[in-house]
């Protein structure tokens, strides 16, 4: 009793050809790895650094103080 191949091989062969053939970096190559590589870390950034500049000026004036 043998096994049959596997059944993604031929969907395989033709990712590995489409990732072997483009010219880009690594983690550039998929569909979606523009969103999760470029656009998420500086939607982060840009969070963070509204937050602390945000942060430096309630301190400079005063605003949100605890009595």
């Amino acid at each position: 009793m043998s096994e049959e191949p596997f059944a993604a091989r031929a969907k395989l062969i033709e990712k590995q050809k489409y990732f072997q053939s483009i010219h880009k970096h690594t983690y550039l190559k998929g569909p979606m790895d523009k969103v999760t590589s470029v656009a998420i870390p500086l939607a982060l950034a840009g969070a963070s650094l509204f937050l602390i500049g945000r942060g430096i000026y309630n301190m400079s004036y005063g605003i949100g103080k605890k009595e």
